[in-house]
């Protein structure tokens, strides 16, 4: 009997849960309307900050974004500079697949990252691969991006693992 009162409580808490979450066609009246083959399109540059679960902020970095695109294909050449030192790069290859789906590919991504937008608002879900103390490890990740204007963009990032929420990611990009 209290297994089942613990399973019907945890399934109430998920369901309020989902209910709560932002959908994705709240923002799909709001304007300017976010199209990565103009937004992603020559230099940018990104400041951000990773957090650990708790909320502490870990690390903090500085990125130079350089967006190309040829008709429904694009490359997003990404370097960052992270405050302890390190540099990390990534590629991005984009591909607009409908007339707001994207997908996305890069190394460190696994299989294909998915994309929809709606108004001023893409959200990717994807799982990359990192390196945490030597070792791989796999999140897979709930990214949020919001156009401000044309030359400014919000980043949020939440980062799960097994389902628990581990991180979150904020980052500012904007045009050069």
């Amino acid at each position: 009997m209290m297994k089942r009162l613990q399973l019907v409580f945890v399934a109430l808490i998920v369901s309020f849960l989902v209910g709560c979450s932002t959908s994705l066609d709240t923002y799909k009246n709001v304007q300017p309307h976010l199209k990565l083959e103009e937004f992603f399109n020559g230099e940018l540059v990104a400041y951000g900050m990773v957090q650990d679960y708790s909320g502490e902020v870990i690390q903090r970095f500085r990125a130079e974004l350089v967006g190309s695109w040829d008709g429904n294909e694009g490359v997003l050449d990404e370097t960052f500079y992270y405050a302890d030192g390190r540099t990390e790069k990534r590629v991005w290859y984009l591909t607009k697949t409908g007339p707001d789906r994207y997908e996305g590919r890069a190394d460190d991504v696994e299989g294909v990252a998915e994309g929809k937008v709606a108004g001023n608002v893409l959200n990717w879900s994807y799982v990359l691969n990192l390196e945490l103390d030597g070792e791989p490890f796999s999140v897979k990740l709930d990214d949020w991006l919001y156009l401000v204007d044309e030359e400014n963009m919000i980043n949020r990032t939440h980062m799960y693992k097994y389902g628990f929420n581990v991180g979150e990611i904020t980052l500012y990009i904007g045009k050069k």
